[in-house]
């Protein structure tokens, strides 16, 4: 479906009130939408903070999880990451998030990590791919838009890493970053935009892989009818600011460079419209089917003051599933 059929399509139900499901890839050349009561015979199972299109199952008879990673070499993810550190020193970006695929074994099926996995926003795409992701996009209730930029991890096992992680520079120079940015996009759609919460720590995960991150709370009020707009509110707010990088325009073209291949859906946005309220999630913690072989897609945000070594050892962190206690 072309993106601005896409658009139209939105307004459509949100004029009408309907209910719906999207998925809108990275590049925006492959989006989906259905009315709520579809998205099953489409393949796609949702779990969005509890509103779910699929029943609870057992999970007592699947087996404890098993999971290896065969990250790439840290001589390829260097390429990419000098590549953005001259784009950087030229001023073309000022963050930007690079990412990369590592190949993954595990004893799971897409569906089996879909029903174990523990996150706000979960989908499964028939057998194509997985994603448990911790990150809101944007959330409306009333009249209310609400955003949760997530920027700045460390190993939650490490010691005094919530401390660590505050006090680190670049990782506060990032989040300041992104947040600006975040208010700055939500101001194109909305008015009153403030920051309620800035820089409070979450724990993703558990055990070994769990990471702490930083998330910030910006809302804003948009306009009376916004429904009968919501194609076009969600159209001007991608790509999401914290999986792209500022200024948007150019550092999506240096992602592209660098990373060498398309994201598809990785990193884009899905979601569902209820009628009069909007929850939706970014595409993060994901997991793709490739053939036989899957690849757990992750990375971090690039700046100046990155060191290569450390954002390697970040992408390959948060190669990691969340469990169901």
């Amino acid at each position: 479906m072309p993106f601005n059929r896409f658009i139209s399509q939105a307004n459509a139900f949100g004029k009408r009130r309907r209910p719906f499901f999207f998925l809108i890839d990275f590049e925006q050349r492959k989006p989906l939408i259905f009315p709520l009561s579809e998205a099953v015979s489409q393949g796609i199972r949702f779990d969005i903070r509890g509103r779910t299109n699929t029943p609870d199952e057992e999970n007592d008879r699947l087996p404890e999880l098993e999971l290896t990673a065969s990250p790439i070499a840290f001589e390829r993810y260097k390429n990419g990451f000098d590549l953005v550190q001259r784009e950087l020193q030229k001023g073309n970006s000022y963050l930007l998030n690079l990412t990369y695929p590592t190949a993954i074994a595990t004893n799971y099926n897409l569906a089996e990590i879909f029903q174990r996995s523990r996150a706000p926003y979960k989908l499964l795409l028939d057998k194509r791919f997985v994603c448990f992701s911790p990150e809101c996009f944007v959330r409306i209730e009333g009249e209310r838009i609400f955003t949760y930029p997530m920027k700045g991890t460390i190993k939650a096992s490490e010691p005094d890493a919530e401390k660590r992680l505050l006090n680190d520079e670049k990782e506060r120079r990032e989040h300041y970053t992104i947040v600006d940015l975040m208010r700055n996009d939500l101001a194109t759609v909305a008015e009153m935009i403030e920051v309620r919460r800035f820089r409070y720590v979450e724990r993703v995960g558990n055990g070994e892989r769990a990471v702490l991150q930083t998330s910030s709370e910006i809302c804003g009020r948009l306009p009376e009818n916004w429904q009968a707009h919501i194609g076009s509110i969600l159209a001007e707010l991608l790509p999401a600011g914290s999986i792209s990088g500022a200024p948007k325009e150019k550092t999506v073209e240096i992602i592209r460079r660098a990373e060498g291949s398309e994201r598809g859906y990785y990193t884009g946005i899905f979601g569902i419209f209820s009628g009069d309220g909007l929850d939706s999630a970014v595409a993060i913690r994901f997991i793709e089917r490739q053939g036989e072989q899957l690849y757990f897609r992750s990375g971090g945000g690039i700046t100046r003051h990155s060191v290569a070594e450390n954002e390697y050892a970040e992408l390959i962190a948060k190669v990691s599933i969340p469990l169901k206690e």
